[in-house]
């Protein structure tokens, strides 16, 4: 059975209670394709919500074999992410992701859509870039029919880290010198420009897309915050030291190897014409700093 995009066959999504895989569920809904979403509790809050919108729901893990089975079976394309998250860190990253690109291989899935990240291609040395490159030499050595889609910093970033309100004055603290560029996206795109490419038709199927939605220095994102809160803004840059583990401290130094990311903005936007910069992600986010 070889189910093609838009026909009645689902699309599998690895992920989706999460941030990145719910974003790509979003999207997928918005253009009226039918959805299965992979889930270990199918009572859980986040995967009744998913079934309350018509996602079909497949219970198991990616640690099972039957389970990924069961979810590629009959499925048209499948969009998958990793996470070092979880308990077993990087190499879990690592041993999920071959799972994932195995069960593909025996369902002979006909298009998988991977996100791995900006730059892993390219020996970062970053110990999460370097899990994600593992599960795509994986993907291209079974020889699948698959698109990886790169990307870059999360906008969303901003708001768990790095900013805060003192004095009145916003203050944006990263470990980069003033004055280097960083690559942002927001999660939303990444679901958008995942869906478009699983939908099929487009001209990076079968090969890879980085992608970002803006570049700016340090000093650039304090303004764009402050204007958005209404507030004053200054930006400070920290040493490496002040970062908490060799992970981000590898990437915030591979940061200022410019160019560290390398999306082309104009190409990702042919994908996703309503894609966000920063201004337009703190508009729509409903996130303001010290509120």
């Amino acid at each position: 059975m070889t189910p093609t995009p838009g026909t009645d066959s689902p699309i599998a999504v690895v992920g989706a209670t999460g941030q990145q895989g719910g974003s790509v569920v979003d999207a997928l809904l918005e253009r009226g394709a039918n959805v299965r979403a992979l889930v270990r509790d199918p009572q859980a809050k986040k995967a009744h919500a998913l079934a309350e919108r018509g996602v079909e729901l497949s219970q198991g893990d990616v640690t099972d074999p039957a389970s990924l089975d069961a979810l590629f079976d009959g499925v048209s394309a499948a969009y998958a992410m990793t996470t070092m998250a979880g308990p077993d860190g990087i190499q879990g990253e690592v041993t999920s992701g071959i799972a994932i690109a195995d069960a593909a291989a025996r369902a002979r899935l006909p298009h998988l859509v991977f996100s791995s990240v900006g730059g892993a291609e390219r020996n970062t040395g970053i110990p999460h870039f370097e899990s994600k490159r593992r599960v795509e030499e994986r993907i291209e050595s079974l020889g699948l029919h698959a698109t990886i889609v790169r990307p870059v910093y999360f906008m969303e970033n901003l708001a768990g880290f790095g900013v805060s309100v003192e004095d009145g004055e916003v203050v944006v603290r990263m470990a980069l010198p003033d004055g280097v560029p960083l690559q942002m996206v927001a999660v939303r795109d990444i679901g958008r420009v995942a869906a478009v490419v699983l939908l099929g038709g487009t001209d990076v199927e079968g090969g890879s897309i980085e992608i970002a939605g803006d570049s700016r220095t340090g000093s650039e994102i304090a303004r764009a915050v402050g204007e958005h809160a209404g507030l004053p803004a200054r930006f400070e840059s920290l040493p490496l030291g002040a970062l908490p583990n060799e992970d981000m401290t590898a990437m915030f130094r591979w940061f200022v190897e410019t160019p560290a990311y390398k999306a082309d903005i104009d190409q990702v936007r042919t994908l996703d014409p309503e894609l966000l910069d920063l201004p337009a992600w703190l508009a729509q986010s409903g996130w303001t700093p010290g509120r």
